[in-house]
């Protein structure tokens, strides 16, 4: 796992590194510019000129030292560092030392009281900001609000050193969106920020990528965090190799409750799904209007019958059953919602719900008592509003669903670009995988059933969750390779589920 730290757990991260490895801050800082300045040359080329802007503390002296090490390799390279209130960091003086004694450094230190007269930025131009790090805590203001809508007005392409200036590295809901750079890119070092896992911050962050620097491994260890970001490692040590001497009935048996007329395909997609996902048998329960679709599309699958023709009216008997999902395609009717009430009330172990069982809960509210202890919600982002109410951000929204599975003993998949899954203890697991090919209908059904199959073979609801949301959206990768993103379907998510599982394991 990565963990994802709060910015103030970085600099005691920093601090520690620099004691345990017995090294100068300067150091680490040297290793930064290293680190940006290779990833710099494998983008832009000598032919861009670039231009440097540079603050007072430790993020300009990174900038200060890519400037040096750019001109040092035959970069064009124009330099302004802002320094209004006449004091810099140690580390920033050393590195403006540095870089003053380069032969033709192009220099300008603009200081309190001082005329800035700025540059024409065109869009051959590279602009590296290098303003203000991740520890900034107040909206910028005066002349660096200025300068940062001077750069963004520009048609020049903007690269982020750490973290985009004025953007604050978690919660920006008090944060001024007219003052913080948009970069085009960001290099961050060694841990992303949370704010840069947030839909609405996309636009200032960019392309963003993680520059791995030698922290010391027992600081990053000593250091909790709340957030991780999970790995194909971590992924690939949950699937144990299958034994010869073993059935169908060691992979266990799912039951999905699923279907509607006219959503037959929520329910085919989300049951298929679970069968990729290597469970060993599958029974769906679903409206007589489903028996032939399911019989003829599904042959692995059994079909147990509802007693009405169109939606879900009957409870089933889940005795027998290793893991419960319900949801896809079910619909919202009265009787639905009184069935899915008696279904709730016979089970004890954890269940997958999904898609009309949670806006069911969300419109019954007393359905959430009956739902067992570490069950599984995958909700979208509207549905999580109609469950936990409407969030004005995906930070508040995140906030509210480790709020929400902490409150009600359950884990919240949160489903979204990166996906998030909230456990009960508190703990965010996030999914960097997948592509906007995803985004079509049905994908939700493919991932409730990948979940439910891996929830019936025996793993624990959090491993279930978190082990399908990234095989999932590997599956999602691998399809986008194959038929692009715009060309795939929810369907080709699941043709490429064991592609998925021979790339993890």
């Amino acid at each position: 796992m990565i963990k994802i730290f709060a910015t103030e757990k970085v600099k005691e991260i920093d601090k520690s590194t620099v004691e345990y490895q017995h090294i100068e801050p300067i150091d680490l800082v040297e290793e930064a510019v290293t680190a940006f300045v290779n990833e710099f040359r494998s983008q832009y080329t000598k032919a861009r000129p670039v231009i440097v802007f540079a603050g007072q503390g430790n993020n300009g002296a990174d900038a200060l030292g890519i400037a040096r090490r750019l001109l040092e390799e035959s970069y064009k390279v124009k330099v302004y560092l802002f320094n209004p209130t006449d004091y810099l960091s140690p580390e920033c003086v050393e590195n403006k030392r540095q870089l003053l004694s380069v032969e033709n450094a192009e220099f300008t230190e603009i200081r309190g009281g001082s005329k800035f007269t700025p540059p024409i930025l065109t869009p051959r131009d590279v602009v590296i900001d290098g303003l203000f790090g991740s520890g900034l805590n107040r909206p910028l203001e005066g002349g660096f609000a200025g300068l940062v809508k001077f750069i963004n007005a520009s048609p020049a392409e903007v690269v982020a050193v750490d973290i985009p200036s004025g953007l604050f590295g978690e919660d920006n809901r008090e944060n001024d969106p007219t003052c913080i750079i948009r970069a085009n890119r960001t290099y961050t070092f060694n841990f992303p920020k949370l704010s840069f896992l947030m839909p609405e911050n996309e636009k200032y962050v960019g392309e963003w990528k993680i520059l791995p620097l030698n922290m010391h491994p027992q600081a990053i260890a000593d250091t909790p965090a709340d957030y991780f970001i999970v790995t194909e490692e971590d992924i690939a040590g949950v699937f144990a190799p299958r034994k010869r001497f073993t059935h169908k009935g060691t992979y266990g048996h799912a039951l999905l409750v699923a279907g509607s007329q006219g959503k037959m395909g929520a329910a085919q997609l989300a049951a298929k799904a679970c069968l990729r996902s290597g469970v060993g048998l599958l029974t769906v329960h679903t409206p007589k209007c489903g028996e032939a679709i399911l019989q003829i599309a599904l042959p692995e699958a059994m079909v147990d019958i509802d007693a009405h023709d169109a939606f879900f009216t009957q409870a089933p008997e889940v005795s027998g059953y290793a893991a419960l999902g319900i949801g896809p395609g079910l619909g919202q009717q009265i009787e639905t919602a009184v069935a899915l009430d008696e279904l709730l009330a016979s089970v004890a172990n954890p269940v997958v719900l999904d898609a009309d069982a949670l806006n069911l809960i969300a419109a019954n509210p007393d359905l959430l008592d009956k739902v067992p202890e570490r069950s599984i919600l995958t909700p979208h982002p509207k549905e999580f509003d109609r469950l936990a109410g409407v969030s004005l951000s995906a930070y508040e929204r995140l906030q509210r669903a480790r709020q929400y599975a902490k409150e009600h003993r359950v884990c919240v998949v949160l489903k979204d670009a990166y996906t998030a899954v909230c456990t009960m203890e508190g703990n965010v697991y996030i999914n960097i995988g997948g592509n906007p090919g995803m985004a079509t209908a049905g994908s939700g059904d493919v991932l409730t059933g990948v979940i439910l199959g891996l929830l019936a073979q025996g793993y624990d609801p959090e491993t279930a969750a978190v082990a399908g949301v990234f095989l999932h959206a590997t599956a999602g990768d691998i399809a986008a390779k194959h038929w692009s993103e715009r060309g795939m379907i929810s369907g080709d998510i699941i043709d490429c589920l064991g592609n998925a599982f021979k790339q993890v394991i």
